[in-house]
């Protein structure tokens, strides 16, 4: 027995579509960053380098909005700041010391398939058929990237393509605690203090690691300092913003294709950067998306 979905509205605005593309771009630019903030950073250091400007950069608003939330969303904004922002933070960047960004980003699209799969257990979203079989493929084309590649390759890939598996599954999470437990507040607030929740957090580790020490003894910190602050302002910081007010435009499956076409933009970096991209790999991404737009067709 099925539930009606209605997160979705019947037509969608053409703001929603300019945001859509916006957030492509903007992420798919992302896998990049980490790429090049790893030069100099560990994966932690990243990640805590990463979440701590993207909170610093929408504190004004979240010291605006803290009377805004209820009691009882002030729950889910922490939870949205663990599984939506801290924990994929540190994931991503530990996946990508061994992963190739332009793989990760493929990976990524993985979102859409746990944004339904988590919407119709807890969220009595509706799941058909259809849309089981879009996530088998979508699971299928996951093995085939994966497994790709060099038998040097693939022993890597595999395990560190499973920390982006994971941070996906955390997404789809955190998309559904938005759309279903954060209605009623302002996208700005909400990612702002999402963020406030986590933010110390983030910094209290940052000060347990080198990453200071390392601005002023090694040349090249500050030019990677520059690829996270990047990161962490549009990535993060704006790129949350307008992810938030796209799911209350639209709803969790439209806001999620995102994760389908940013693969693009994150091969075309990688790609550029020297990136060893494999035929398999190409056939895997494309299993993945035909996996990923069957089940937001599917109806």
């Amino acid at each position: 027995m099925t539930t009606k979905d209605t997160t979705a509205p019947t037509s969608t605005p053409l703001l929603a579509w300019i945001i859509l593309f916006g957030l492509a771009l903007i992420w798919g630019t992302s896998f990049i960053l980490i790429k090049k903030g790893l030069e100099v950073y560990s994966s932690d250091e990243l990640g805590a380098i990463r979440i701590t400007i993207a909170t610093v950069s929408l504190l004004p608003f979240a010291l605006r909005g803290l009377k805004a939330p209820t009691p009882q969303q002030w729950k889910f904004l922490l939870i949205s700041g663990l599984i939506g922002n801290l924990l994929p933070a540190f994931l991503f960047a530990y996946a990508e010391t061994q992963l190739a960004s332009g793989l990760a980003g493929v990976l990524n699209s993985l979102t859409a398939l746990f944004t339904l799969i988590i919407g119709a257990i807890f969220f009595q979203q509706k799941i058909t058929a259809l849309r089981v079989t879009g996530i088998v493929i979508g699971i299928v084309g996951t093995a085939v990237l994966i497994f790709s590649g060099s038998a040097e390759e693939n022993s890597s890939n595999g395990l560190y393509g499973l920390y982006v598996v994971l941070a996906t599954i955390l997404y789809g999470g955190s998309l559904n605690i938005i759309k279903h437990k954060l209605a009623g507040l302002k996208a700005i607030t909400m990612a702002s203090l999402a963020l406030l929740t986590v933010g110390p957090i983030a910094f209290v580790y940052l000060c347990t690691t080198d990453a200071f020490h390392k601005l002023s003894t090694v040349p090249q910190a500050w030019e990677a300092l520059g690829y996270i602050t990047l990161l962490a302002v549009f990535s993060t910081a704006i790129g949350l913003v307008f992810y938030n007010k796209l799911i209350h435009m639209t709803g969790t499956l439209f806001a999620s294709t995102s994760t389908y076409l940013m693969p693009i933009v994150a091969l075309i970096w990688g790609v550029a950067d020297g990136e060893s991209i494999h035929l398999m790999h190409y056939v895997g991404m494309a299993v993945i998306l035909a996996g990923v737009l069957l089940v937001n067709r599917a109806k």
